[in-house]
C-alpha cells in the first residue's frame, strides 16, 4: 500500500463533459437525441456540445471516416448519466425498448445501470444511484456488484409508464470509466498524486472517488494492459472535464503539480493534465 496522500482534491468533485471524436456527426447527434434523450446546445461546423438545458454532457468532434473506437486502447471504457430518480430510468428503459435497443444491464448495489454503444463504439452506461443509506461499505471499501437488475420492480414503479420526454433536468455526469495500461501507475496518479480514494479495488480494475462516492471514475486494464494509443484515424476520448468549486481549487491543484514535477497546460477549458495512459483530464471550476 502507498501512503496516505498529502493533497487532496475538493470533496465537492463534479464530473463536466466528455470529448469524443466520431466519424459522422450527423449520425451521432441523432443518435444521442433519439436514443439518450440528449438536446444540442451547440452546433458549428464539424462539433456540437449536446446535454440537458443546463448541463453539457458531450462535446463531439466529428472525423470523417473514422474507424470504429478502440477495445484494447487507453481511453474511454464507457461515460455513465446519472439520471435523478428510479422513474427516470425505468421511463428511459421503456423509450429504449420502444426502439428495439439492445442494452446491458446490472444492479452494482449501489446503483442500478444499463449499458449499449453509440454507432462509433464508445460506451455509455444509463444508471441511477440508490440512496447513500443503502450502500454498504467494509472501512473504506464500498461494496458493489454485477447482478440482474430487479426488471419488473423498475418498469412497475409509479409514473414509469409516462413518456420519455429526453434527460431530465438533474441529470449529471455521473462517473467516467477509463481504459488504463498499467494499474500500478495509474494508482500512483489518481491516488498518490491527486489524492482521489481508491474505494474498491476488482481484478484488474479500481473505482475511485471523493466525498465519499461509489466512484467518480473507473480505471481498468481488463482489455487494454500495456496497449498503445489509440490510431489518429479511430474514434477516441479527447478528454474528461473534471469541476472543482472555484477558480482557487483550480490554482492549488496547479501549484501541487507544478511541485511535483508533473507536466500541466493551462487551455481555454481548464488545466490540462494527463494520466500514465495518456487519458486528459481537463480541470476547470463548476462542471
Amino acid at each position: 500500500m502507498t501512503a496516505t496522500p498529502t493533497f487532496r482534491l475538493h470533496p465537492d468533485l463534479t464530473l463536466g463533459a466528455a470529448e469524443l471524436t466520431v466519424s459522422d456527426l450527423a449520425r451521432s447527434v441523432a443518435f444521442y437525441e433519439q436514443v439518450l434523450g440528449m438536446g444540442v446546445l451547440e452546433r458549428q461546423g464539424g462539433t456540437a456540445r449536446l446535454g440537458t438545458a443546463t448541463r453539457p454532457l458531450l462535446s463531439l468532434t466529428e472525423l470523417p471516416g473514422a474507424g470504429p473506437a478502440s477495445r484494447n486502447a487507453p481511453g474511454l471504457y464507457h461515460f455513465a448519466v446519472l439520471l435523478p430518480t428510479r422513474v427516470d430510468l425505468a421511463r428511459w428503459v421503456r423509450h429504449a425498448a420502444e426502439t428495439g435497443l439492445r442494452v446491458g444491464q446490472g444492479d452494482h448495489l449501489v446503483s442500478e445501470a444499463f449499458y449499449l454503444n453509440d454507432p462509433d463504439g464508445h460506451g455509455i452506461e444509463v444508471y441511477r444511484d440508490r440512496p447513500r443509506s443503502e450502500w454498504r461499505w467494509n472501512l473504506d471499501q464500498v461494496q458493489m456488484a454485477s447482478d440482474p437488475i430487479d426488471l419488473p420492480g423498475l418498469l412497475g414503479e409509479p409514473g414509469a409508464d409516462e413518456p420519455f420526454q429526453g434527460l431530465p433536468d438533474g441529470t449529471v455526469m455521473g462517473h467516467v470509466h477509463l481504459r488504463v495500461t498499467d494499474l500500478a501507475a495509474t494508482e500512483a496518479f489518481y491516488r498518490g498524486l491527486l489524492g482521489f480514494d481508491v474505494v474498491a479495488r476488482w481484478p484488474g480494475a479500481l473505482f475511485i472517488s471523493v466525498g465519499g462516492y461509489h466512484h467518480h471514475f473507473g480505471l481498468n486494464t481488463w482489455q487494454s494492459e500495456g496497449g498503445r494509443p489509440a490510431p489518429e484515424g479511430t474514434a477516441r476520448l479527447l478528454g474528461v472535464h473534471v469541476g472543482l468549486p472555484s477558480a482557487a481549487d483550480v490554482d492549488r491543484l496547479a501549484g501541487h503539480l507544478q511541485a511535483a514535477g508533473v507536466p500541466s497546460t493551462r487551455g481555454e477549458g481548464g488545466l490540462e493534465v494527463r494520466d500514465p495512459s495518456g487519458n486528459r483530464l481537463i480541470f476547470g471550476p463548476g462542471a
